[in-house]
């Protein structure tokens, strides 16, 4: 019985898809739920995992081509083999380049991988092994016969690169925006281009949170199995703001004001890809232990590509930490249709006057970008106060004033 591999249907925020890269080819044995391919969206990468074990008898789409939701890309053979009328029927993979396909189907994974290492059309290597089989020494002659181009190395996180420059000049690469970068692109310009973006500063004193979680932490991780760190209290203390301020948590649909009953706040966070946002829905709900484990889940699924299409859409409010990296101020963007988004940024000990005395405390820069759209700059200014304060006396958060 053969049956077909489909694209998963895509959110109504995702019209298409990028296969990158088949982990099996025509005629390998599959197994129910193996991964045969990454297709990566403007959001996240996805595994497609086999829907039937058996047979790879097909290969419709090709890596590097762009699909839809509930696209067939291949067929699998469950009963075991390919037989040679089901042979006869099978229409070459479509790729962008069917000769360079084909060449493709006669290397081995030593000439794959220098051909790839080296971003080599194989259709343009003569082959000298047995029925034109291209081997590794036809691969380093046709990089002889390169007039003396300069190679380029191929970063390991993106191979499609273009890696020869003519000779003398200076060193360049090339390399093609992934999916995710160009949606992220496109996105800032949008929110440059349709909001009204204005950014108000404030500085916290840490101390409080510090002293309370130091107090705290080797408890906290010994009763929850997490590390306590500071993005929970910024998470809490923004959800205290955006109920005393709801037009902070608001967004523009059209000509009305969409004010949110619940508060869905997105984590900026760095992965190889690039920044990605998951959501931590409902987050007022979420105990400070809830926070923390699902923030550090994130990270790790970020970074090995794991998150899923819904935990990154959505959001009324996003928090990202530029401290991490040493920031100490910056404007952050708005992550649309988000009309506020805040910024933390690096700690650090400063000289400042309290009850008349000069002390040393750490000190947090604070900003808060909104959609002067939506936003007056009262709203903006007091809920970025009420973060302020929430922090330097985190009681507050627990007794809710």
């Amino acid at each position: 019985m053969l049956v077909e591999v489909k694209i998963p249907v895509l959110s109504e925020s995702i019209s298409e898809a990028t296969l990158l890269s088949w982990h099996k080819k025509v005629g390998d044995s599959v197994v129910r739920d193996e991964i045969l391919i990454d297709v990566e969206t403007d959001k996240v990468v996805l595994e497609l995992p086999a829907p039937q074990s058996g047979i790879l008898a097909k290969i419709i789409k090709g890596d590097g081509l762009s699909v839809t939701g509930n696209e067939v890309i291949a067929v699998i053979d469950t009963e075991g083999k390919i037989s040679p009328e089901l042979t006869a029927v099978l229409s070459p993979v479509k790729t962008t380049s069917d000769s360079a396909l084909r060449t493709q189907h006669l290397l081995s994974p030593a000439v794959r991988k220098l051909v790839a290492e080296h971003n080599l059309n194989p259709a343009e290597i003569n082959g000298s092994g047995q029925g034109g089989r291209i081997t590794k020494e036809d691969v380093l002659a046709h990089l002889e016969k390169s007039a003396s181009p300069v190679a380029l190395a191929v970063p390991a996180n993106n191979p499609s690169v273009a890696t020869v420059i003519p000779a003398g000049s200076r060193p360049e690469q090339r390399v093609p925006m992934t999916r995710l970068r160009a949606r992220i692109a496109e996105r800032l310009v949008e929110a440059q281009q349709t909001a009204a973006i204005l950014t108000t500063f404030n500085e916290a004193n840490m101390q409080p949170v510090m002293e309370l979680r130091n107090r705290y932490k080797e408890k906290f991780e010994k009763e929850h199995g997490v590390k306590l760190g500071f993005m929970s209290f910024f998470v809490k203390a923004a959800i205290a703001a955006l109920k005393k301020y709801p037009i902070v948590n608001a967004s523009i649909d059209g000509d009305d004001i969409v004010y949110h009953g619940y508060y869905d706040i997105g984590i900026a966070v760095g992965s190889p890809r690039g920044l990605v946002v998951p959501i931590l829905r409902d987050a007022d709900q979420l105990s400070i232990a809830e926070i923390e484990k699902k923030i550090a889940d994130f990270g790790v699924r970020a970074k090995d590509g794991k998150l899923t299409i819904e935990e990154l859409t959505g959001g009324t409010f996003t928090i990202s930490n530029g401290g991490v990296f040493g920031s100490m101020m910056s404007t952050p963007i708005l992550n649309p249709p988000q009309s506020a988004i805040l910024g933390m940024h690096k700690t650090t000990d400063r000289p400042v006057a309290e009850n008349g005395q000069i002390v040393i405390r750490p000190m947090m820069y604070l900003a808060l970008s909104y959609d002067h759209r939506v936003i007056d700059g009262r709203e903006a200014v007091l809920s970025l106060v009420a973060i302020k304060e929430a922090l330097e006396d985190p009681a507050r958060m627990l007794l809710q004033i």
